[in-house]
């Protein structure tokens, strides 16, 4: 008999976010064949870049928290994993609260702050609040399945809100809306999102509000959201950068062509995330070392060679997906290109998993500083590809301090979790082909 095909609770955390990915891929090739001017795609890119920039750490932070706590903490008795969670409810009331906070915030400085060149103020920040403030707590919807091993689910809710996303976006622009109308949508979807939350929370969760948990999670939270907000801050950094110093037009360029390859983040992403629960206690650590091993070597056979191939043809991929006027963006991507060489290897989920949050913390403190100092070197000679190469050379920098890490202090070896022969191979090659592509990417200036 043919063996049924079963979607665990990786497979649909990856998939959830493979189809966030396309979704605004959608958008995006969409909006370049419409009326909209690329000032207009400029706007829409910040306030895209924006929400993500001013949410992402602290989301990042409690939601990676919450997975190894999740049954597993000083503040609540140990209960069957299918009973309600009050875990569940006390994670929600904190991320709504930052929430509330940030949206508070936002509507009081808003007129206050300016961006690209000429001091453009920042255009419309009443939908771009209501999105951050309606969609940061719902990002606790796929996570809530993942837990309760609804992996199935996860990929429901997905299609559907997904599918939502692109509808209500880029109907409103067809009808002549504009862009103000397509960020009214994802307000909408947003909104249900938000209501789905609610539903699911009513389903899954016990309302009872516990300041030792909040407490225990806050402390637990902290560190990785300081170190989250510095190892992915780089690439917030290089938007502000570019969003002070050019033009709607050429950020628009930038936020093009800064993207990984499809997904690598949305995959390695999701591996790390569901991998968490396997190191929350000793005696899973041995299983969790096998099997993040096993996982990302899945990974990187299928990813490098899906990477390779785009960039032989990343000039034709720009032009196809979003016309002539977006394939100088083809430069900065290529360079992000190589990204994969340092998303593909977790010792970073072991130490989250074992709750060493400070350690993560303190190398992603090494990693702005010398981000910031490599990519002041690489600016006067080489532009705004230099500023994506610094990228690529840091992550890798982060990255192989975390593994010695493991080791030195640990006793856990690299070949325990990663698969070393595979990876130098794939990292080798990768980088050599990209050198032999176009050498001259390094010279190439987007002003």
């Amino acid at each position: 008999m043919p063996r049924k095909f079963h979607i665990t609770n990786i497979l649909g955390l990856q998939l959830f976010q493979v189809l966030r990915f396309v979704s605004f891929l959608i958008i995006s090739a969409v909006f370049t064949r419409t009326e909209l001017t690329k000032k207009d795609i400029g706007d829409f890119e910040l306030l895209l870049f924006l929400a993500s920039a001013l949410t992402f750490f602290w989301i990042t932070g409690i939601i990676q928290s919450l997975l190894p706590l999740f049954n597993n903490n000083s503040s609540f008795v140990q209960r069957n994993k299918l009973q309600k969670s009050p875990e569940l409810y006390n994670a929600f009331l904190l991320l709504l609260f930052i929430s509330f906070f940030i949206t508070a915030a936002g509507f009081i400085l808003k007129d206050e702050v300016a961006f690209y060149k000429d001091g453009h103020p920042l255009p419309y920040a009443t939908p771009l609040l209501l999105y951050i403030f309606l969609s940061s707590p719902s990002c606790l919807n796929e996570y809530i399945y993942l837990l309760y091993n609804k992996a199935s689910h996860i990929l429901i809710y997905g299609l559907l809100t997904f599918t939502l996303q692109v509808i209500f976006a880029i109907v409103p622009v067809h009808m002549g809306f504009g862009i103000e109308g397509a960020i009214w949508g994802l307000v909408a979807v947003s909104a249900i999102r938000f209501i789905w939350l609610l539903i699911l929370l009513k389903k899954y969760s016990v309302p009872k509000v516990s300041f030792d948990f909040l407490k225990e999670l806050i402390i637990l939270s902290l560190p990785l959201m300081l170190s989250t907000l510095l190892s992915g801050s780089s690439q917030y950094i290089d938007g502000l950068i570019v969003s002070a110093k050019f033009s709607p037009e050429k950020f628009a360029i930038f936020r093009y062509g800064a993207k990984e390859v499809p997904l690598v983040v949305t995959l390695a992403s999701g591996l790390n995330n569901a991998m968490l629960t396997q190191f929350a206690s000793i005696d899973k650590i041995k299983y969790g070392l096998l099997t993040l091993k096993k996982r990302s070597l899945r990974l990187m056979h299928i990813l490098f060679p899906i990477s390779i191939l785009l960039l032989f043809f990343s000039d034709i991929l720009f032009h196809v997906l979003f016309t002539r006027n977006f394939v100088q963006s083809s430069d900065v991507f290529m360079v992000y290109v190589l990204l994969i060489t340092s998303r593909l290897i977790f010792p970073q989920t072991i130490l989250i998993g074992l709750k060493k949050n400070k350690v993560v913390m303190f190398t992603s403190i090494l990693n702005i500083v010398l981000n910031i100092g490599l990519t002041l070197l690489m600016i006067p000679r080489y532009g705004i590809v230099g500023v994506a190469v610094a990228t690529v050379i840091i992550y890798v920098i982060e990255k192989l301090v975390l593994v010695a890490y493991n080791y030195f202090k640990l006793g856990i070896k690299p070949t325990d979790y990663i698969p070393v022969g595979w990876y130098v191979f794939y990292s080798s090659l990768i980088t050599l082909i990209f050198v032999l592509i176009d050498h001259r990417i390094l010279v190439v200036r987007l002003y």
